[in-house]
């Protein structure tokens, strides 16, 4: 009798060990809940007094075409609240939809400033009409009300910025190692290329084998274009393994065709 009961006590102990985590202590709980809700209204009074009226717009960059007034301007228009609450994007993106406006970088500054940082845009070449590249070969200028004239002179049908200031950045260092000036991409809306060089002389490149023609131009032709470039109206590169040349005097001169010398236009 006795082991039996011993055994039937260690089975109660046991089933009761698991009732001390049912136990949901709420007063910790509480106190958690209040503990955050004050560090929320901590949190918000802060803000508060941090979010003071923008009074300023600092505006540094070294500025050719566009002036901070007019950077200060489109900040002012997308500033709404305070410091602390302004949508910083959204003054980035009114900034850079500035002509001339390539970057901006825009912060704040306590208690009451936005400092904006402004990158120009760095006219390349010009495009067709009235349009400007930069660097990297992006229209940024469609219309543009100045167009500096000692830039190259790149064209092409809508939407081939890219391919056309491609080649111009490929040819441009090699040909000016060849001793010639290139001054102009063209491309045209049956996808045939031409490049003009210094003293308006034609390079025609055709539409087919692009590269491998203007890599044979600059092996074979530079040189003599180099020389005589005065006396020289166009090269015809549109041939398979040679070139012709238009003179002056309307005379041609054919260089080594070994096939048809009729080019492919």
């Amino acid at each position: 009798m006795l082991a039996f009961w011993k055994k039937r006590n260690r089975r109660q102990a046991r089933s009761g060990d698991a009732s001390p985590a049912r136990v949901v202590n709420w007063r910790l709980l509480g106190i958690g809940a209040g503990v955050a809700a004050c560090l929320g209204v901590a949190a918000l009074l802060l803000m508060l007094a941090l979010d003071r009226p923008v009074r300023r717009v600092l505006v540094e960059g070294a500025f050719q075409r566009v002036s901070p007034p007019e950077i200060e301007s489109a900040v002012v228009e997308v500033v709404h609240g305070g410091l602390a609450s302004v949508d910083l994007d959204r003054v980035r993106e009114r900034t850079e939809r500035i002509e001339w406006v390539d970057r901006a970088v825009v912060q704040r500054r306590w208690p009451d400033a936005i400092r904006v940082v402004v990158t120009e845009q760095v006219a390349a070449a010009r495009w067709n009409e009235a349009g400007l590249l930069n660097t990297r070969g992006e229209l940024f200028i469609r219309n543009a009300r100045y167009v500096p004239p000692e830039l190259p002179l790149l064209e092409g049908p809508e939407g081939s910025e890219g391919r056309v200031a491609q080649l111009y950045l490929e040819a441009q260092g090699r040909l000016l190692e060849a001793g010639l000036r290139l001054t102009g991409v063209h491309l045209d809306d049956r996808g045939a290329w031409q490049l003009e060089l210094a003293n308006g002389v034609v390079v025609k490149l055709g539409r087919q084998a692009v590269n491998e023609r203007l890599e044979r131009f600059i092996r074979l032709a530079s040189q003599l274009v180099a020389k005589r470039l005065a006396e020289i109206n166009y090269v015809d590169m549109r041939y398979t393994n040679g070139f012709s040349v238009g003179w002056n005097a309307r005379s041609a001169l054919a260089v080594a065709p070994q096939e048809a010398a009729t080019p492919d236009g």
